[in-house]
């Protein structure tokens, strides 16, 4: 009698030793079809909210603007998203201050802040006409972190990812930051970014 239960391949990604072991058996983290529903509830409050959502990503390289816009009629609520993987487009495109990144490195609570900050302050617009004709975005979320196999120190591990949310409330910009710890290969950690991100514009009331 054959077994009812299916054999699925493993996808393995070598980054040596112990490390590579634990990021194999670590969570793989939310898969695509995860990843559609949370962008769909993430529409529907946008939309309810009348907002309008800018990104800026570093690690994701675009992941979470790819999510929004798999769901239909995003662009009534999506203004667009930036992809600044390098320290010169985020001062380029963000206006992250130069010193900042000197000081406290692209992978920190800081340059997450002012990448927010950069994201809705190059959306802005006169007259913005709102969610239905939209012009400009009311609220943003960013990304920078170290998605690894390469390039995590001891205070900075490879899966240190730094969030920030803003929120645009007449001239104020309201910033909300945080930082996740996660586990796993570099898909493992992008997805999970991905998805923390999509949960934190959930939050924003």
């Amino acid at each position: 009698m054959k077994s009812a239960h299916s054999v699925v391949p493993i996808r393995t990604v070598s980054s040596g030793g112990l490390a590579g072991s634990a990021a194999l058996t670590a969570p793989a983290g939310p898969d695509d079809a995860q990843l559609l529903r949370l962008a769909q509830r993430v529409g529907r409050r946008l939309l309810g909210q009348g907002r309008v959502l800018v990104t800026a990503e570093s690690c994701t390289g675009g992941w979470v603007a790819c999510a929004l816009t798999d769901v239909p009629g995003s662009s009534r609520w999506f203004d667009g998203g930036l992809v600044t993987y390098s320290n010169a487009a985020k001062m380029r495109d963000l206006g992250v201050p130069a010193g900042t990144l000197k000081r406290f490195g692209a992978v920190s609570e800081q340059t997450a802040r002012a990448m927010a900050r950069g994201a809705l302050r190059r959306t802005a617009a006169p007259g913005r006409a709102g969610a239905k004709g939209h012009d400009g975005a009311d609220v943003a979320v960013t990304i920078t972190g170290i998605a690894g196999p390469d390039g995590g120190t001891v205070a900075k591990p490879v899966g240190t990812v730094w969030f920030c949310t803003a929120v645009r409330r007449g001239r104020r910009i309201i910033l909300s930051s945080s930082i996740k710890h996660f586990r796993g290969n570099r898909e493992a950690v992008r997805r999970k970014s991905v998805r923390h991100a999509l949960q934190l514009v959930l939050l924003i009331q």
